[in-house]
């Protein structure tokens, strides 16, 4: 009779929208997860945005350096991967430290302490005077960084129900677009600003830490698995080493090199795709402000007209990148949000797999067979390329979690998709080098797509988990 009973009602709420059951407290904590993920973008965009100013007026105030202009350029791609590569470790260490720290005293309090981290050395930033300087500082942003998405993601996970979990937290993942949004809008404004004026708003996110403190209380799973800690002592809190444990060694490294392939060709490809943009536009600008200025005429021209010629054109870049990054930024959204529905229809592993081979197809196509085609070929693909590209981090976000039971869910996560960051920064630093040799930006960049295909591997050994609980 009990049987007959409940059984309508399963039926009847499984035909409910995923957003019925959610309540309004639900709701309120992944608006202040995705807040402090969109902010966290933010600060990670930052230096993408401006990087061509930053290096270029960090040249100017250091010493002085008899580099020719072609010399200069390869300098500066290796000091921008390089910097590119100390946030990468730094986003590493701060995922692992502030995972643990998440699962050992709660989801919470941790957020707290990675907004105030991000927002305070984005500010410092602003003070740098050499390149080397700024490295320091992106690498202890980046600390904030990698420690926000761990604790956000974990604490979506287990606030919302099982039904709304993939498409909750693909909605989290996917918010970090108004993060990458508000990093063009910033880019657009440095030339009438300047960086460093930038880079002090970068400490407003730290407003946000007021509402969470008062508005955020640990989610019950964590609280019984601390409970439960306190009496066994095999079942303790956030240990690293538990990570690789017979029963979750297969899912850390799974998750591990999903993450690796993932941050490297988003920052070694997707990047990129806007740079591309900023180089065909620069050679346009030179060509239309001085139609002799890629001749023979070029040779005649005084220290001061060239010059001129460089900041126009580099002006004329800047704009060019902000507004490709602008419509990488729209479909990488589309795709952030797909991912979620996607993967409640056919799984985590297919729809991995799906965004995997999409990755590697489009950006062939953009680098190999759109490269010269100009702006409006190039900026018209740009939708197509960021939706599979970044569409397939918010799978992280909905896999991750469901990796690792509720004790080691915040170190879990944090390592997966940190470490990833740690494993991808020699990536960077070989394409810089291959920069700093003379190789194309288009040829070093479908070099790295071949990892897309690594991504796809890995998938064999990955535990699908649609529809399944947590673990305990």
């Amino acid at each position: 009779m009990s049987l007959q009973t409940d059984l309508p009602a399963v039926q009847a709420g499984t035909e409910r929208p995923w957003y019925a059951e959610v309540t309004r407290y639900q709701w309120l904590v992944l608006v202040i997860a995705s807040l402090g993920w969109i902010f966290d973008t933010f600060e990670g965009q930052i230096f993408v945005a401006s990087e061509n100013v930053v290096l270029r007026d960090l040249y100017t105030e250091g010493p002085e350096q008899s580099l020719t202009a072609a010399e200069q350029a390869g300098e500066r791609a290796f000091q921008t991967h390089v910097i590119l590569a100390a946030f990468l470790c730094g986003g590493s260490l701060g995922g692992v430290v502030f995972g643990m720290l998440s699962d050992r005293i709660g989801r919470s309090k941790t957020m707290i302490y990675t907004i105030l981290m991000y927002s305070l050395f984005t500010f410092v930033s602003a003070a740098v005077v050499n390149w080397q300087q700024l490295a320091a500082t992106r690498f202890l942003v980046a600390m904030g960084v990698g420690g926000e998405w761990a604790v956000a993601s974990s604490l979506v996970a287990e606030v919302f129900p099982p039904r709304a979990r993939a498409r909750s937290l693909g909605i989290f993942h996917g918010s970090s677009v108004l993060g990458g949004l508000l990093g063009v809008g910033a880019g657009m404004l440095i030339p009438q600003f300047g960086w460093r004026v930038i880079y002090i708003a970068g400490a407003l996110p730290a407003l946000l830490t007021i509402w969470v403190r008062y508005s955020i209380r640990e989610p019950e799973d964590w609280r019984e698995a601390r409970a439960k800690s306190a009496q066994d002592p095999t079942q303790q809190m956030g240990r690293v080493r538990d990570l690789f444990a017979p029963a979750l060694i297969r899912n850390t490294l799974v998750g591990l090199g999903l993450a690796t392939v993932g941050l490297a060709t988003y920052w070694g490809v997707f990047m990129y795709g806007q740079k591309l943009v900023r180089a065909v536009a620069e050679q346009s600008a030179v060509a239309a402000i001085h139609p002799g200025a890629t001749g023979a005429e070029k040779g005649s021209r005084s220290k001061e007209a060239e010059d001129e010629l460089k900041k126009e054109a580099e002006d004329a870049g800047q704009y060019a990148e902000m507004r490709g990054y602008l419509l990488a930024t729209l479909g990488a959204g589309a795709g952030l949000l797909s991912f979620g529905p996607i993967c409640e229809r056919i799984g985590r592993r297919g729809a991995f797999l799906i965004f995997h081979l999409g990755g590697l197809v489009s950006s062939l196509v953009l680098f190999l067979g759109l490269a010269h085609a100009g702006v409006v070929a190039i900026g018209s693909f740009l939708p197509v390329f960021g939706f599979f590209i970044v569409g397939m981090h918010a799978g992280y976000a909905v896999y991750f979690p469901e990796l690792f039971p509720t004790r080691m869910r915040g170190t879990g996560a944090g390592f997966c998709f940190n470490c990833g960051r740690l494993l991808a920064a020699p990536i960077l630093i070989l394409k810089g080098v291959m920069q700093n040799h003379h190789i194309s930006l288009e040829h070093a960049a479908s070099s790295l797509s071949v990892l897309f295909v690594l991504g796809c591997v890995l998938l064999i050994w990955a535990k699908e988990t649609k529809d399944q609980p947590l673990p305990e």
